[in-house]
């Protein structure tokens, strides 16, 4: 495997990190030995930790994509310089370790299920604030010149076995009669023809947004612009405590107490439990892992026929994501391990080997130049939320993703500047509205989830 950056003073990165069991990340770690953090270059300039008693109208903990969104659009749209706290590198977690894949959605659920769940009123609000999610994330690239390789050519959501087809017609023919929507079926020979020779595809839905993304470089455009709009960004500088205290909230890092009247919570799947007792267990970690290959052959090339580099997706519950990258490398990810004890079996790796030679026979063998895993910010309830917590004024957080944050998190970033600077946001369920809590229950259902990835698992393999 290929070796990334070290950062300078760091001490080594953690395969093992769980959100679950550890109290929290930092500060100094190595990042995470991706693919986008081995291509991206030389590190960004940030601000530095932390190094004394700071004063702030607003402060934003993380700095992935959510978090830099959120500096971004308070000073863009409401004149506020935030201060951003990352505990480690900046976008440490989530925004580096993801497949780069930006589709038009926000949570886990399809627009049927929104239906289901919400009425058709509300469930066609939500695909409107989608679709203009997906044109803020486009704004945000294309203005301000982010050079993260944007590959845009739509989402192909792919049949892996035949008995997935009418799903996706019926799922297709509701965002186009019902939404006006243009997605379209293809047929297997389609697919071969001009999108990708997928062995195991019947065919496909495809949806005219989704791009691929360079996911550092995304990250690190967002830092720039964050910083050239007036936010600073202290890095190793992890919240060790927070407290209350006539109005003001005292957040304690390693190098001081930053103090503010108004906090915004990005933290994904890389909270600690501890950060606050309001925020615990609002979510569930779920691990995902992926792998890039080493340049591909003309020869493999051929083999797998990979005609669109924008985003795959397979109809497994237990997804498959791929593309094929710029530099003719091929990506592939899919849920792991259930914990970070887990994490480097290499068993999941071999799971996932084996998954991307179903798919292109031609590849089975092949030398893998990167293998990595993260957690993925999994809400109860499998949507988002974003927020303010009516007992704990002047905080609000933007959460629950379930890994389809790559796109939205762009436009949670800016509802949630909206809210912090007492804006209105749209009359939807995703907002005002907290992530369903589990309380005790949270590390218990782990040995639920080992059920179900096994249920899940044989009906994905089923014919």
């Amino acid at each position: 495997m290929k070796q990334i950056e070290k950062r300078p003073g760091s001490v080594p990165f953690d395969p093992h990190y769980d959100p679950m069991k550890a109290r929290g990340l930092g500060p100094n770690s190595d990042y995470a030995p991706t693919y986008w953090i081995g291509s991206a270059g030389p590190l960004p300039e940030d601000d530095g930790p932390v190094t004394g008693d700071l004063d702030a109208d607003v402060v934003v903990i993380g700095s992935g994509y959510t978090g830099l969104s959120t500096a971004i659009h308070l000073a863009k749209m409401h004149g506020i310089k935030a201060i951003v706290l990352e505990a480690n590198g900046v976008a440490y977690g989530c925004s580096t370790r993801n497949g780069g894949q930006a589709q038009i959605s926000s949570g886990r659920l399809k627009r049927s299920q929104w239906i289901k769940r919400w009425g058709l009123d509300v469930a066609k609000g939500m695909h409107a604030e989608i679709v203009e999610g997906f044109d803020l994330f486009r704004g945000l690239i294309r203005d301000h010149d982010i050079a993260c390789e944007p590959q845009d050519g739509g989402h192909y959501y792919i049949a892996h076995k035949a008995s997935m087809m009418p799903t996706l017609k019926s799922e297709s023919a509701l965002l186009n009669d019902t939404f006006g929507y243009g997605s379209r079926m293809l047929d297997r020979d389609e697919l071969h023809e001009t999108v990708a020779r997928d062995m195991e595809a019947h065919g496909a839905m495809w949806e005219p947004d989704g791009v691929g993304v360079h996911a550092a470089k995304l990250a690190f455009g967002y830092l720039r612009v964050a910083r050239e709009l007036g936010a600073t960004v202290h890095t190793d500088s992890p919240v060790q405590g927070w407290e209350m205290k006539d109005g003001v909230h005292h957040l304690r890092t390693p190098g001081g107490t930053v103090r503010a009247r108004r906090v915004a919570v990005a933290t994904a799947a890389y909270a600690p439990r501890t950060l606050h007792p309001r925020l615990k267990d609002r979510l569930m970690p779920i691990m995902s892992n992926s792998l890039v290959t080493r340049v591909l052959t003309d020869d493999e090339l051929a083999a797998v026929g990979i005609q669109k580099r924008s985003p795959l997706t397979d109809t497994r519950t237990l997804r498959h994501y791929y593309r094929l990258l710029p530099d003719n490398r091929l990506q592939i990810g899919s849920r792991a391990a259930i914990t970070g004890r887990d994490a480097s079996n290499p068993a999941h790796l071999k799971a996932l080997r084996e998954g991307m030679a179903r798919k292109f026979p031609a590849l089975r063998d092949i030398d893998l130049d990167y293998s990595w895993w993260g957690w993925v910010d999994v809400s109860h309830d499998m949507m988002p939320r974003i927020t303010g917590l009516p007992d704990l004024p002047g905080a609000f957080y933007a959460l629950g993703y379930g890994g389809n944050g790559v796109m939205y998190s762009a436009m949670a970033g800016r509802r949630m500047a909206q809210m912090v600077a007492g804006e209105a946001v749209p009359d939807l369920p995703i907002f005002n509205c907290e992530l369903p809590h589990e309380g005790w229950k949270t590390p218990f259902r782990r040995l639920g989830q080992w059920g179900l990835y096994h249920l899940y698992h044989f009906q994905d393999e089923r014919k």
